[in-house]
């Protein structure tokens, strides 16, 4: 189902989404075909072999998360656990104190926002989900937790 004030175009293998916290586009395969039918996305499949079922799902999944996205947005906490590490908003940037002998630091992106609210925690929102999941990958790989001390 489409929310109120979401708009869905289908164009040749692309699919927008525009809502209330931005523009989501993403490109789709050419086997499945996706119709708008009044409040509701139709995705269909031209048969049931194995690729084009999983490729069904996956084009279903990626519009119910851009429509998510576009309406209530992804968010991702992560903490930061050991002595000595925090971490601190300074203007559009995150810098971390990891425990590393120079800081640790990441910037703001277009469609990316970082928080600070505590020193030893981290919340990335943003529309699309995968590159929320990404960023929070990228920050997790500067140092991740120990599986021992529970460090990271």
């Amino acid at each position: 189902n489409i929310p109120a004030g979401v708009e869905v175009t289908v164009g040749d293998g692309v699919i927008t989404v525009k809502g209330p916290k931005g523009t989501l586009t993403k490109p789709f395969h050419t086997n499945m075909t996706v119709k708008v039918e009044g409040t509701e996305i139709l995705v269909t499949r031209p048969n049931d072999d194995k690729l084009n079922r999983s490729l069904h799902g996956l084009t279903r999944t990626n519009i119910h998360n851009m429509v998510e996205g576009v309406t209530n947005g992804f968010a991702k906490e992560l903490e930061v656990n050991g002595v000595g590490y925090r971490v601190q908003k300074k203007g559009n940037e995150l810098v971390m104190n990891l425990g590393y002998s120079h800081p640790v630091s990441f910037k703001d992106t277009e469609d990316i926002t970082i928080e600070a609210p505590t020193p030893n925690k981290i919340i990335i929102r943003g529309i699309d989900k995968q590159k929320v999941g990404q960023f929070a990958a990228e920050v997790r790989e500067k140092r991740p937790p120990e599986p021992y001390k529970g460090k990271g």
